[in-house]
């Protein structure tokens, strides 16, 4: 397991870095956009975080000259996408995406041929290319919302998360061809997992990603009655900072991407978060360090670029789903 640095360690180990990146960010016209997933120190230094949709809606609306994206390379990507004449730069070009590797364009165009005229949903954890290929791209904050505004005679591809299908499935009434594509971080938050935490922590709220292999089964026993009086709900990371402030509850455990608990505890002070389970680290997201931001504002680089004619047709879906209403 990855050992996850606080920010508190960070500054300690690097107690000027902060401030120099500040100071390039300044110089270079920069702005810092961090995801949810993102490791403590780099939350801090950031001037937006979130999670991809907000991201995303933070990119298309900045007057930055250069766009320091700390997340992985699908997020740059459309970053890139929505703001071409923008420097967009990724800390490390090897922090990728196991979800988004779990469709290619072509399998795609494959599946399209299987099933002419169908709408096309994909998931913001796809590449360019895949994008380029589709009707609508969505996050787990909206993918809902994008379903529902598609009429309901028309047969609908989701791709790539197969969890994600299915809650937005359950949620919708609407029956989709589902790609079976998962994130190896969610789908290792088995059941057995949670029901440990919950059973040490009777009166915690749960709070799950629908991109959670647990997520299905922790929904039927809740209906069941099996979880007792236990709130359960699934939101995306976004959905959670808000539930964790407006919930009565005071503990909370949280199925998703440790990440996150450093935001949720700034969000809502004096409140407890509790992981899923301990091991839910990305080690892409945590690829992303505080040296590799400072080097990536001194040198401009890594840039993240998207061939012209791949990027407007990506930014079809991606314009759609930002103008559909959550």
């Amino acid at each position: 397991m990855l050992a996850v640095r606080s920010a508190e360690q960070a500054a300690a180990a690097d107690p000027g870095l902060p401030e120099y990146i500040d100071r390039l960010r300044r110089e270079r016209n920069a702005v810092i956009l961090a995801h949810n997933y993102q490791l403590p120190e780099v939350q801090d230094v950031a001037d937006f975080v979130g999670d991809s949709l907000g991201l995303s809606q933070e990119a298309a609306r900045t007057d930055a000259d250069v766009i320091v994206f700390c997340g992985v390379h699908f997020m740059a990507e459309t970053a890139a996408i929505l703001c071409p004449d923008r420097t967009v730069l990724l800390p490390d070009l090897n922090a990728g995406c196991s979800l988004s590797d779990t469709i290619t364009a072509d399998q795609l165009r494959a599946w399209k041929a299987e099933h002419p005229g169908a709408v096309v949903v994909s998931y913001v954890n796809t590449t360019a290319e895949v994008k380029a290929e589709s009707d609508y791209c969505c996050t787990s904050s909206n993918a809902v919302a994008i379903v529902n505004s598609i009429p309901a005679d028309r047969e609908i591809l989701f791709c790539p998360d197969m969890f994600l299908g299915a809650h937005v499935e359950r949620v919708t009434g609407r029956r989709m061809h589902v790609w079976m594509g998962e994130c190896h971080v969610h789908a290792g938050i088995e059941p057995a997992k949670l029901d440990a935490v919950r059973r040490a922590h009777p009166d915690a709220e749960l709070l799950i990603h629908p991109e959670c292999g647990c997520t299905t089964s922790t929904l039927y026993r809740a209906s069941s009655g099996d979880l007792g009086g236990t709130t359960t709900v699934v939101t995306s990371t976004e959905g959670m900072m808000h539930r964790a402030v407006e919930s009565p509850a005071s503990t909370f455990i949280v199925a998703t991407e440790v990440g996150i608990l450093h935001r949720l505890e700034r969000f809502a002070p004096g409140k407890r978060f509790l992981p899923a389970s301990a091991g839910a680290v990305c080690g892409f997201m945590k690829m992303i360090t505080l040296p590799k931001v400072a080097a990536s504002l001194e040198t401009l680089s890594p840039r993240v670029t998207v061939h012209p004619d791949i990027a407007a047709r990506a930014r079809q879906a991606i314009d759609r789903m930002l103008a559909v209403p959550v």
